[in-house]
């Protein structure tokens, strides 16, 4: 069922039982399987592949459904597989945005005033509440839950099942069971192309963040200083920028018979020794 008033482009497929209603434009190259609703104020731009049962462009889930809800833009070049959901911005000079070629895998849902870089990958069951943004090339693993208002950096990967209730830094990992940051998401920046000059560079910013102990002004001046270019710049304008705190890093257990090796702490290491020999 294809309302008149859609904007159709060309070398469109529309599958069977697909509803696409009026004031909706889909970019030459789209590809619609089965089942698939495009709902008013919903702009598909090129070669965007949609599988079965998604919703694209729903009334936002909220306790106050706008009369004029925004529209939901999404880029070109995007896989969004079988029933994900995507929703609009509650206010009508708004739009939840999705950008160019990126993954989302079965059951995602984006909510209303949502912001998608590029490249990213969600894995399945994703959760994303409302005024999520999420930087490109960032990973977001199956079933994790982010909470409104929430960023995720770019390059960063978090892993399945997180709840994460404060923002994630660029390049970082975290953890899915514990929710914590444990480290840079090295693997994720080799495949990106990052040289290890600039792996080292993002090392060394991160240990100013996580490791240094300063004040959050005193890390914040650290980072506008000492890491003004390149990469790790970006540490400093994120989390200038953040409004709910970062996800701070995994602990050490406690009982470990080992802490953390620090070149510059050689109590550090004459503890872990001791503990060593005493624990046989």
């Amino acid at each position: 069922m294809i309302s008149p008033l859609a904007a159709i482009g060309c070398d469109v497929e529309i599958g069977p039982f697909c509803v696409v209603e009026e004031d909706t434009q889909i970019g030459d190259g789209c590809r619609l399987e089965a089942r698939v609703t495009i709902k008013k104020g919903t702009v598909l731009g090129d070669n965007n592949w949609i599988f079965e049962g998604a919703v694209l462009g729903g009334i936002p889930q909220h306790v106050h459904i706008p009369e004029r809800p925004g529209k939901v833009i999404i880029g070109s070049g995007n896989v969004i597989r079988e029933n994900v959901t995507i929703h609009r911005a509650l206010d009508e000079e708004d739009a939840t945005l999705v950008g160019d070629n990126n993954l989302l895998m079965v059951n995602v849902h984006i909510a209303h005033d949502c912001r998608i870089g590029n490249n990213t990958i969600f894995a399945n069951n994703v959760m994303l509440a409302g005024h999520v943004t999420v930087g490109d090339r960032a990973y977001v693993s199956g079933a994790v839950a982010v909470h409104q208002f929430c960023r995720i950096g770019s390059f960063a990967m978090v892993g399945g099942q997180a709840h994460i209730n404060k923002d994630v830094p660029p390049y970082v990992t975290v953890d899915g069971l514990s929710s914590y940051v444990v480290g840079l998401n090295q693997i994720g920046l080799r495949r990106a192309g990052f040289s290890t000059e600039a792996i080292e560079e993002l090392k060394r910013a991160y240990r100013v963040i996580y490791r240094s102990g300063l004040l959050w002004n005193d890390i914040l001046e650290q980072l506008r200083i000492n890491f003004s270019t390149g990469p790790a710049a970006l540490f400093y304008q994120f989390l200038a920028t953040t409004t709910r705190g970062i996800i701070p890093e995994r602990r050490t257990p406690t009982g470990a018979t080992l802490k953390l090796h620090r070149a510059d702490d050689q109590a550090d290491e004459d503890e872990g020794q001791r503990r060593i020999r005493v624990t046989g």
